[in-house]
């Protein structure tokens, strides 16, 4: 049983670490290669939402899993100096993970209130021409 410990902790641990922060890194590689090819089809459209809701959501998911990675490597910190690090990157990922879904939210607060005043609008004009 010892021995699995020691696996986990030398060999498994810093492995599954190391996927997640891959996956956080291609996430947001992916993300902001979309984002930047819809902004490029867009005749760079810094106006559209979706470009930045859907660059948003993928910084917000990337975070997640880069947070993941940081809650495993406090399993094998070796020391305090390690764990004061360590704690202080966690907290700017969490900071940043929910200012990036504060801001989300708020897109579609604000898409949404554009839409039903877009639909107004329409209602509007169409019982103009009735």
């Amino acid at each position: 049983m010892e021995q699995f410990f020691i696996f986990s902790e030398h060999t498994l641990a810093p492995l599954v670490i190391h996927m997640l922060e891959l996956i956080g890194i291609f996430l947001i590689a992916m993300g902001s290669l979309r984002a930047f090819w819809r902004l490029l089809c867009s005749g760079f459209n810094f106006s559209d939402r979706s470009t930045q809701i859907m660059l948003g959501e993928s910084l917000a998911m990337a975070l997640e899993f880069k947070l993941g990675a940081e809650i495993i490597k406090s399993v094998i910190v070796r020391d305090l100096s390690e764990l004061i690090i360590l704690g202080f990157v966690v907290v700017l990922r969490i900071v940043l993970t929910f200012v990036i879904h504060w801001e989300l939210k708020q897109m579609d607060e604000d898409n949404y209130h554009d839409t039903i005043a877009e639909e107004q609008q329409n209602a509007a004009a169409f019982k103009e021409k009735i």
